[in-house]
C-alpha cells in the first residue's frame, strides 16, 4: 500500500493537480538532464515525489516489494536531481537527473538499450 490513504505532504496547490492511478501512482520517467537520454521509468506516489523534491535523489515506489527505494542507496548509482516537471496532463513526471553510474538495474546505462523493436511497414510510406 502506497501513501495514497494518507494525508499528501505535497504542497496542496501541487497534490491537487496531479492525476493518479487508482494505486495512488504516477509514471516517473527519468532522463539525463544534458543529454536527453531517457534512462528508465519508476512509480511515484506523493510520499516519493515529496521525498525526490526535497532531497535532491529519486525515491520511487516500489511496486513488486510495496516500499520506497532511494535511487542508488543500494547499487551506489544514484539519480542527482536537476529538475522535475509535470505532462500536460499533469499524470505523468519528468525528472531530469545526472545519473551516476547505471540506471538500469540491469547494470545498462539506461533501461530502453536492449531490446529495440522492428519497425514494419509503415503506412505513411
Amino acid at each position: 500500500m502506497t501513501g495514497s490513504d494518507r494525508p499528501s505532504v505535497l504542497d496542496p496547490a501541487l497534490a491537487a493537480r496531479l492525476k493518479r492511478g487508482a494505486d495512488g501512482l504516477l509514471p516517473a520517467i527519468a532522463q539525463q538532464y544534458d543529454t536527453g537520454e531517457v534512462l528508465m521509468l519508476g512509480w511515484m506516489d506523493d510520499e516519493a515525489l515529496h521525498r525526490t523534491l526535497t532531497t535532491g535523489r529519486c525515491t520511487y515506489w516500489s511496486r513488486s516489494r510495496q516500499e520506497y527505494w532511494v535511487k542508488g542507496d543500494t547499487s551506489g548509482h544514484v539519480q542527482l536531481v536537476k529538475s522535475v516537471a509535470l505532462d500536460c496532463d499533469a499524470d505523468t513526471v519528468l525528472v531530469k537527473v545526472d545519473q551516476v553510474g547505471a540506471a538500469c538495474h540491469t547494470g545498462d546505462r539506461t533501461c530502453f538499450d536492449a531490446d529495440e523493436l522492428p519497425l514494419g511497414p509503415r503506412i505513411d510510406q
